[in-house]
């Protein structure tokens, strides 16, 4: 799909100017459209969610869904770059909340692959969230009806991902005792 007016390096007042008819995001100065998201994505998307909601429900932590906008300002808070709209985002600092989103890393990250997002989830979006320190990131593979759970280790890198299926429960590590069971997930 062609850009208009296609620039080297997009700003963060250029995603915010950009047409409200077409859902963007910004990756280190590089626009990327996105498409509308499946009919299963949406229900995946959305029983995670509620997943989510219902344990956060009287806790400190917030659960949002997309379109919700993460910001990862560079050298300063107003140098950004970037923009990404996951899925679903957890956010426990409430002080990194703002009218548009959050600003700076949310503490979860769940992204749903679809064909036209896989490589951009699995690579360019694994390093985002891992050089901005989000502590635990899922890559969900409707197809394969497969999550993939890396968490921030001590070295503030990903370690080796927690591979789960259908069947299994999926135990989320920035709570003490939230599991997600994958069952209604996939359903």
């Amino acid at each position: 799909m062609e850009l208009p007016d296609k620039k080297e390096m997009y700003t963060y007042e250029d995603y915010l100017n950009w047409p409200n008819n077409q859902r963007i995001e910004l990756i280190n100065g590089q626009i990327y459209l996105m498409a509308p998201p499946s009919r299963i994505h949406q229900e995946i998307s959305g029983a995670i969610y509620l997943q989510f909601a219902n344990y956060l429900n009287d806790k400190k932590c917030n659960v949002y869904y997309a379109p919700f906008g993460v910001k990862f300002p560079e050298k300063n808070e107003k140098d950004i770059k970037t923009v990404v709209e996951p899925d679903i985002v957890v956010v426990c600092d409430k002080s990194k909340l703002d009218n548009e989103g959050c600003k700076g890393a949310p503490d979860l990250i769940v992204e749903i692959t679809s064909p036209s997002t896989a490589r951009r989830d699995r690579v360019e979006k694994f390093n985002l969230y891992e050089k901005n320190g989000v502590k635990e990131y899922w890559i969900i593979e409707p197809e394969l009806k497969i999550v993939n759970v890396f968490t921030l280790q001590e070295n503030n890198r990903y370690g080796r991902p927690e591979i789960y299926t259908e069947e299994d429960n999926v135990k989320v590590s920035i709570f003490d005792d939230l599991v997600i069971d994958l069952k209604d997930v996939f359903s």
